[in-house]
Order: structure tokens, then sequence, then C-alpha cells
């Protein structure tokens, strides 16, 4: 649970407002705890318990509350329901003081300012190695910006037509609300280091994201030299602000996602009574036959899944290399993560002073930021192997 300034705040648009628990199509009359009831088309529905008794839930699905150990006809397991962990430990007080903040769309930043010059240096410094650059992803971390925003904008209801893309979900053309944007950064950026900057430095790299998204504020572009503050900061309207369905902010958010799943038009059923769990398939299952099969595929089509055979020279270190390359340069390759770089000869001495068999062993059971085994799946002997090639590589 986070707060800010010691106030809970509602949830972010982009998680969605409605629980969704238990889900079960329920026949018969209502029954007296508000459960479940058939309409009269025959349809079965749920409903929900507690404040929102006798309303339909999102997609006929319901929320059971715990009584006598069972949830709805289902016992459950106490020992996980009061901290019943196996891992970690309980938080102190200053541990959740220092991470207890709410993030909301409507939670502004304070006051502060930043260039898009200077965010372009942050960002080289120290997302660029993640991030890629001007924003384009790679390594498994996100793309923040493709060209455009407004270009590349597209309502989501476009995604349940059969002919339209949705919007490209990166920053620019995705999130409805740019606070959201500010404090993912001042909180949890950058990976290694979170809460390590300071507001200034949060505004530049807003207005560098900005700035490569090809965004306006007011009517102004966003260009190299902009100046972003608190008070043109709230003036920002995201591209696709009201793309998203259903509408879930305010406080008829539940009711429009229940207005909006239980129209059967929104799901591509014709009613609801179409919705079903078991025996979906009336009749005898129709399979649509190749009428034209081609054949001539060149080079021919093969079904063996065997990964390409790497052939290993004689003192080679390519497949080290390789992994290195794959796995490992992200943190190693560049400065602002708190690894090692390669190439680094001060830093790689330091870390070999210690002798080899404790960085092999800090390399496969993980150290500080570093998972074990980088989060690969590499023998051990491979694993070495790409150790021995960073540090050769570092002499």
């Amino acid at each position: 649970m986070f707060k800010l300034d010691r106030k809970s705040l509602v949830s972010i648009s982009l998680i969605a407002a409605v629980s969704i628990g238990l889900t079960a199509c329920v026949g018969g009359d209502a029954s007296p705890d508000g459960i479940g009831a058939v309409s009269s088309t025959g349809a079965s529905h749920s409903y929900a318990t507690g404040p929102d008794a006798g309303k339909l839930v999102v997609d006929g699905g319901v929320t059971y509350p715990v009584n006598n150990n069972k949830s709805g006809i289902y016992y459950v397991n106490s020992d996980t329901q009061n901290g019943g962990y196996s891992y970690g430990r309980t938080p102190t007080k200053n541990e959740l003081d220092a991470w207890a903040t709410s993030v909301t769309p409507y939670a502004p930043p304070p006051e502060g300012h930043g260039n898009v010059q200077d965010g372009a240096d942050l960002y080289d410094a120290k997302c660029g190695m993640c991030h890629g650059d001007f924003g384009s992803g790679g390594g498994g971390y996100p793309s923040l910006a493709k060209g455009n925003a407004y270009v590349g904008q597209k309502s989501l209801t476009n995604q349940r037509g059969v002919t339209e893309d949705g919007p490209n979900r990166v920053f620019g053309t995705y999130w409805p609300q740019a606070s959201t944007l500010w404090w993912y950064i001042k909180e949890g950026m950058p990976h290694p280091a979170p809460k390590s900057l300071t507001d200034d430095q949060v505004y530049s790299l807003v207005a560098y994201i900005l700035n490569i998204n090809e965004m306006k504020i007011d009517g102004e572009l966003v260009g190299d030299d902009y100046d972003l503050d608190r008070a043109k900061f709230l003036k920002i309207v995201m591209p696709n602000k009201d793309g998203f369905v259903p509408k879930i902010d305010g406080p008829q958010g539940q009711d429009n996602a229940r207005a909006y799943f239980n129209d059967p038009k929104n799901i591509g059923a014709k009613t609801v009574s179409e919705r079903c769990m078991t025996d979906c398939i009336k009749g005898e299952t129709k399979v649509t036959r190749i009428k034209v099969e081609t054949k001539d595929f060149l080079p021919p089509l093969s079904t063996v899944r065997d990964l390409p055979v790497v052939e290993k020279k004689a003192g080679s270190n390519d497949a080290a290399k390789a992994s290195y390359e794959g796995t490992c340069k992200m943190c190693h390759g560049a400065d602002g993560m708190g690894a090692p770089v390669v190439g680094n000869k001060k830093a790689w001495a330091k870390v070999t002073t210690q002798g080899i068999d404790k960085v092999y062993d800090h390399a496969i059971n993980g150290l500080n930021g570093m998972p074990p085994k980088g989060g690969t799946d590499l023998a051990d002997s491979d694993l070495k192997a790409v150790v021995d090639y960073m540090i050769n590589m570092s002499k």
C-alpha cells in the first residue's frame, strides 16, 4: 500500500479499478445473499457481495469474502492469509516509510524545473544502457518512444476491431497521464539506485522523454531547448488520454466497467447467454482443409527444433563472447548500472583482488543488484567462461 503526504489516493488509471475474484455461471433463483440469479432471458449472471451487492460484477464474476475459513464453497489456506510468507522478513518502519508513496494520475509533481539538454545527458548516463538510444528499447527493457506520439496514437477501441491496431505501447502514444512518468522516475529509477535523482533531474528526464516523443505542451513543441517546470507540466494532455475503454476513473468507474463488459457486442457475442465455460461448441466441429497447399519452399520446411550447432575451436572464447553480448553487456557494458564495466582495468583489478573463486561465486550466486547467474540459465562452467572473458577483455 502506498501513501503520499499520508493520504490515501485513488488508483492509477492504467490499473483496473475492478477486482475480479472467483468467476462462475450461477443458475437458479436469486439467492438470499445476492450472489446469483438468472435473468428473464435465461442468461446466468453473478452478483457482488458487500457494498456492491445486487450489482453485476465485471463479466459476470463475483468476489466472495472469507467466512469460516471458506471463500464461497471453497476452503482457503489459512497459513497464507496472515503473513505466512516463506521468504524475506517483516520490514522495519523506516523501510516502510521510505517506500510508502502513492502514485496516481492526479498526484501533481512538486515545484522544480529541468531542460531537455540536461535530460539528454542524464539519459545517456543513467538510462540509455537499458532503454536504448533515444528511448528505442532493448535487452528486455521497454521502449520509451516510437516517433511522433500523435501519429502513432490510436484509441484502444481499435483493438476490438478487425482492421486497425491499437496505439504503440510506449509513453507518448499509450499512457493516459503524464504524472505517472514523473513519479515512476522519481520513485523507481534508475534501476540500480532508485530515489537518487533530484526533483530537477526528474523534470529534465521527463522533458527529454517528451522531446523524443515529439510532444507539445499548450500548443508549443517540446524542442531541444525547452525548459519544463511544474506549471507547464500540469498543462500536458496525453494523446491517448481518452482512448481507454471502459472509463474506470472516478466514482462511476465500477458501474462503467459493469455496463461495458455486460454489453454482448463488446465481447463479440450476440447475447449474454452465448457466454459459456463448458461445451461451448454445439454440434460437430467443422475443420477447414487447405485447398491449395504450397510445398515448394526454399529452403524446405523443417520440423527440427534443435538449436544451431556452434563449433568451438580449441581455446576459442566465441561462446563466452556471445553470452556476454546477449546477457551481460547490458550491465557490464556501460557506466551507470553499478557493475564493473568491461574494459575498465582499474575496476576489474579491484574485483580480481578477492580471488577468482570468490568472483566465480558472486557470478553464480549473485551479489547486491546482480541476480544469480545474471538471470540466465547458463551452466556454472559456461558462466565462469564468461567471467574469464570479461576479465581478459579488461587487462
